[in-house]
């Protein structure tokens, strides 16, 4: 039972949860940051989705090795031109909280892990290119926050490794299926290993980050039906200035990608660990189909139906009549309480049970 309650409480942050990471950093801008956040904000609440705004924490002036500030390396370039500051960061945080979003980002270095605990964010995303970065992972793991991982690149033993870290501390993990490939082309989007992840890891939330940019709509399809219940992509807007990146989600992206998630969830149905409900309707249509039992030959009251000689005295067939015995009803340990035709129907109010059949243990006799 204990199980149980933990297992929940770390389903509780994650299940269903649609992370939206501002893309390039929004280019290091806070106003066109909050430009993003806000018009997706509005898709989110139109869909009536629960999703984070996922941004970005570095402490560059540490990130980045005093050498190498004005090299030309891409990643290190980028990183430059799209600083932002903590109190910027915090700006934006607050933000992303007054549309009642939950707040989330990815810390790249031990400092801004610790700007995560000071802005009280609700969940941290640990990146694919850190799932061994155990100085970064033990000072995220001290702020005690649920976290978010993806997959990417890592080995077994990597993820292994990790998802023991958490579990010893109980701290809530969820781990998401990602390819790094941006773009992700379809034949590269390996979403079989979704069942992997469930299989290896049953008690964690299993989910989807996902790159490609053919289609908004497929891979939440599959995802969803194969127990996805997170998923995370970028998002960017249209400004005539910047250039978009073929893999982010602009806020009609994001709609089809919401509308898609909500059709895969009514197909998919109750929870697969119970049998689903079955509707009356199909329960009445099933029943038109039963076969009811017609006597084959005129019956006495007082016949016993048998099993051995059912099919001498009976036979099978369509339309079942109203209050007539079926092939569902229990045919055998019973007599015929009233005389039957050829050709008529057995009705359920002409079976009586076969007193000789009745157990006779335990049972009283006059005069006891």
């Amino acid at each position: 039972m204990e199980d149980v309650v933990r297992m929940h409480r770390q389903d509780a942050p994650f299940t269903n949860l649609f992370v939206l990471e501002l893309a390039n950093n929004h280019w290091g801008s806070v106003e066109r940051g909050k430009t993003i956040i806000r018009e997706h904000a509005r898709i989110v609440r139109s869909q009536k989705v629960k999703a984070a705004i996922k941004l970005q924490f570095r402490d560059v002036p540490t990130f980045i090795h005093k050498d190498f500030r004005g090299s030309q390396e891409r990643y290190v370039d980028k990183t430059i031109r799209t600083e932002l500051s903590k109190e910027e960061l915090g700006e934006l945080v607050k933000y992303v909280s007054s549309f009642g979003l939950v707040t989330m980002a990815t810390p790249f270095d031990e400092t801004s892990a610790g700007w995560c605990q000071q802005f009280n964010l609700d969940v941290i995303k640990l990146a694919s290119s850190d799932v061994n970065d155990w100085p970064l992972i033990e000072r995220i793991a001290e702020t005690r926050k649920p976290v978010i991982a993806s997959s990417g690149g890592a080995s077994e033993v990597d993820l292994d490794n990790l998802v023991l870290f958490f579990e010893n501390r109980n701290i809530p993990l969820a781990i998401n299926h990602c390819v790094s490939l941006y773009p992700t082309e379809d034949e590269d989007l390996q979403l079989n290993e979704i069942d992997y992840l469930r299989n290896r890891y049953p008690n964690h939330v299993i989910g989807l980050s996902t790159h490609e940019y053919k289609d908004w709509q497929a891979s939440m399809f599959i995802s969803y039906a194969k127990g996805a219940r997170t998923w995370e992509r970028h998002i960017d807007i249209e400004d005539g200035v910047n250039l978009v990146s073929p893999y982010c989600s602009l806020p009609n992206d994001l709609e089809i990608w919401f509308s898609a998630y909500h059709t895969a969830r009514t197909m998919c149905g109750a929870d697969a660990s119970v049998r689903r409900n079955i509707k009356q309707e199909e329960s009445d249509y099933l029943s038109k189909l039963l076969r009811g039992v017609y006597a084959k030959r005129d019956l006495s009251a007082g016949h016993r139906i048998d099993h051995k000689s059912f099919t001498q005295d009976f036979y099978l067939a369509i339309p079942l009549q109203n209050g007539q015995a079926s092939v569902r009803d229990m045919l055998t340990d019973v007599v015929i309480g009233a005389p039957i035709k050829k050709d008529q129907p057995l009705r359920l109010s002409q079976m009586a049970v076969d007193a000789s059949k009745l157990p006779t243990e335990g049972l009283s006799t006059p005069g006891e």
